[in-house]
Parts: C-alpha cells; sequence; structure tokens
C-alpha cells in the first residue's frame, strides 16, 4: 500500500517570462577635429569593432553627420558614451582639443 501525496494548490500563475531592458543607441556626432585615423583607432580600442567596419562608420560619420557604433542596454551605453568622451584629442591634428562627442538615444 502506498502513501497518496497532496501537492498544495497555485492560487496565482508565476510569469516566467524574461523582462528585459529596452534597447539604446550610442551615436558618434561629426566633427571637423577628428580624422578617419583616429576614429577607426577609437572604434576598435573601445568597441572592438574591425578596422573595415571601423572605416565604414567613419565614412557614414562624415557623410551623415551620425552613426550608430552600438545598441546595448542604458547603462551600457552610458559607460561607451562616457569612454567616447575620455579617449582624448587626435594627436593628428594640432587644433583638435579634446575627443568627440557621442549620444545616447532610445532605439525604437
Amino acid at each position: 500500500m502506498s502513501d497518496t501525496v497532496t501537492l498544495p494548490e497555485l492560487d496565482e500563475e508565476v510569469d516566467q517570462r524574461t523582462k528585459r531592458q529596452p534597447p539604446y543607441h550610442v551615436i558618434l556626432l561629426d566633427d571637423d577635429d577628428h580624422t578617419f585615423d583616429y576614429v577607426i583607432r577609437m572604434l576598435k580600442e573601445l568597441f572592438a569593432h574591425p578596422e573595415e567596419k571601423g572605416f565604414k562608420m567613419a565614412e557614414e560619420v562624415n557623410r551623415t553627420g551620425r552613426v550608430i557604433v552600438l545598441t546595448t542596454t542604458m547603462e551600457h551605453a552610458e559607460l561607451k558614451q562616457e569612454q567616447i568622451h575620455a579617449y582624448g584629442p587626435d594627436p593628428l591634428l594640432e587644433r583638435c582639443k579634446g575627443s568627440m562627442t557621442a549620444v545616447i538615444e532610445p532605439a525604437w
């Protein structure tokens, strides 16, 4: 003879879905105080973009005034924006006084 086990009933359904953070774009803005070499090097060092992708992004920011360099969570986007702003001036241009500018925008 076996004992019967009774499981308690659940009053509420448990929501098992993973909640995702909304995505944000890190957008690099164009200026005339940084060379393509600077942009390519920065994108390679900060974002691990290959040189070819960095060159295409440098062309796009030069042509359109802006380029999305990363889409990620808000917290990570803020970190990457700070890294761009802290990267420093372009050593190839004397007139360059500082880093490039980046903004964060919702990706929706």
